[in-house]
């Protein structure tokens, strides 16, 4: 597959994105419950992940990578779960709920307080994501995991980057707020 992609035009120094101020809500907590709204951009805004034929997103490569790692989201993070998401050639938009409790949650054998056979040598499987994963925590995740796929197609001994840094939100809805201005 030849792409538009150019590692030197999109490769950027370690540190480029120093010095840049948040974009995000001062004093908001992105991992209390809700739904957000998020827009990802390709980097340099170019159309990396497929093109529009008669109306239509037909993914390229890259664009089923990106798919495939937005569904691996909740299958990471247990108290998480995706609404519409969409592919544009240059930039993607999804719905993420977060929510308080984890689904399906399965006790560890060290958690499981019925399991009284606990050996202080044991050793456990793989670790769970700890405490409640913040949204740029989950964006993080969907970006690294994406990239370091497509990285493996055309330069697999470099780094290139095909995300901007950083991500829009909308925080549409957040349940504890709205119950707060309703007492």
């Amino acid at each position: 597959m030849k792409s538009k992609f150019d590692p030197q035009k999109h490769h950027r120094p370690f540190g480029y994105a120093q010095g840049r101020r948040s974009i995000r809500l001062k004093g908001y907590d992105y991992s209390s419950e809700g739904a957000y709204y998020v827009t990802v951009v390709a980097q340099g805004r170019e159309c990396l992940f497929g093109e529009i034929v008669d109306g239509e997103v037909i993914l390229n490569e890259y664009g089923k990578i990106v798919q495939k790692w937005w569904n691996e989201i909740p299958i990471h993070f247990p108290n998480v779960e995706l609404g519409a998401f969409v592919i544009m050639p240059n930039h993607v938009h999804g719905i993420i709920f977060i929510f308080e409790e984890r689904r399906g949650e399965v006790l560890s054998p060290r958690e499981n307080p019925n399991n009284n056979n606990l050996n202080a040598n044991d050793q456990g499987g793989e670790t769970p994501p700890l405490g409640k994963p913040t949204l740029g925590q989950i964006i993080a995740y969907f970006k690294y995991q994406s990239t370091k796929v497509m990285n493996r197609i055309e330069t697999p001994n470099a780094i290139t980057r095909f995300w901007q840094r950083n991500y829009y939100e909308h925080i549409i809805r957040n349940e504890k707020e709205l119950q707060q201005k309703t007492d």
